[in-house]
């Protein structure tokens, strides 16, 4: 597949029976640390899908802007630590001298999307944006670093990792459509059909 230079696609690099495990692991940490539905800053319009995070660090937005916090924002814990699995696939797929500091877990229903947007809140923009996919198929949608750029279409299946560095780290990307039912996996927590796993380093390691 011809991609845009900087994006990587990894297909299929967790087997189904490694997505299970990492299913497993995910449904319980949600049960501690529940999702949350962000709002946008100026609007307060919330978005379609909900989230929570893993890791020292967590990506949040509401009425006071986009920020990464130590707490949840509901419960006011800290995050839970990030799975170990999930760790392994940054150790052997980012070629980055640092692990990640966050790790947001986006929860998809049927009808949710995530429109363009720039991942630009970290200080480490020179480490890449790890992305894993687990349940429903997905229509991704990347384009160039300004929002009037030419846009690529991809399917991110379950098992897929998909990388954004280089050139395509400040891209505008999102997704456009949740192919609800597709899903190879049992039921998925919180009633979603497709979790996106973000990993990023936030601050630049020392």
């Amino acid at each position: 597949m011809d991609l845009p230079e900087g994006v990587s696609l990894w297909r299929g690099w967790l087997d189904l029976e490694a997505q299970r495990r990492l299913l497993g692991e995910l449904s319980a940490l949600l049960a501690d640390t529940p999702p949350f539905r962000p709002t946008m800053p100026r609007s307060g319009r919330p978005f379609s899908v909900t989230m929570s995070n893993a890791g020292p660090l967590g990506w949040v937005s509401d009425r006071s802007g986009y920020r990464y916090q130590a707490h949840h924002p509901e419960t006011g814990r800290p995050w839970p630590a990030i799975p170990r699995q999930v760790l392994e696939v940054w150790d052997k797929l980012a070629a980055y001298p640092a692990p990640p500091e966050a790790c947001l877990i986006n929860l998809y229903e049927a009808g949710a999307r995530m429109g363009a947007h720039q991942d630009k809140d970290e200080a480490a923009l020179d480490a890449p944006v790890l992305s894993i996919s687990l349940g429903a198929a997905a229509q991704f949608a990347i384009g160039g670093i300004t929002r009037s750029g030419a846009t690529r279409k991809l399917l991110l299946q379950s098992g897929d990792v998909l990388a954004l560095s280089g050139p395509a780290r400040l891209a505008f990307h999102g997704v456009d459509k949740v192919l609800a039912g597709t899903s190879p996996l049992p039921r998925l927590p919180h009633g979603a059909e497709r979790i996106n796993l973000t990993l990023r380093r936030v601050t630049k390691p020392s």
